[in-house]
């Protein structure tokens, strides 16, 4: 079993920076893939930013410039590093980890990005 806990969201002014972070504990080796989804009130959940064991970054295309994803595998812990930041990007940002065999899929709990105007 794998758990997520992220730490890292609140309150920034427009072009603010703010650092994510998403620690897997429990069976965390081997993970394949670790990133970030984030839900913006009344919208669909939508992918971030994901950063793969072969070292692939696929980004949104709305925050290519300004976050940037890292992962720390001594520390089996993923970082989100969000630069920039517009009211727009508001929203629950959801860390998630995936492994391909035996399959897994776990996601956190979510934090809350608010980006004020």
């Amino acid at each position: 079993q794998v758990q997520l806990v992220e730490s890292g969201g609140g309150l920034v002014q427009a072009g603010g920076s703010l650092r994510l972070s998403c620690a897997a504990s429990g069976s965390a080796d081997s993970l394949n893939a670790m990133g970030w989804h984030r839900q913006a009130p009344g919208k669909q959940r939508e992918l971030v930013a994901a950063i793969f064991s072969n070292g692939n970054t696929p980004y949104a295309d709305s925050v290519k410039g300004r976050f940037t994803i890292s992962r720390d595998n001594t520390r089996n812990t993923v970082y989100l590093q969000m630069t920039s930041l517009k009211p727009e990007d508001t929203a629950v940002y959801y860390c998630y980890a995936v492994r391909d065999a035996p399959y897994l899929e776990v996601w956190g709990q979510g934090t809350l990005v608010t980006v004020s105007s």
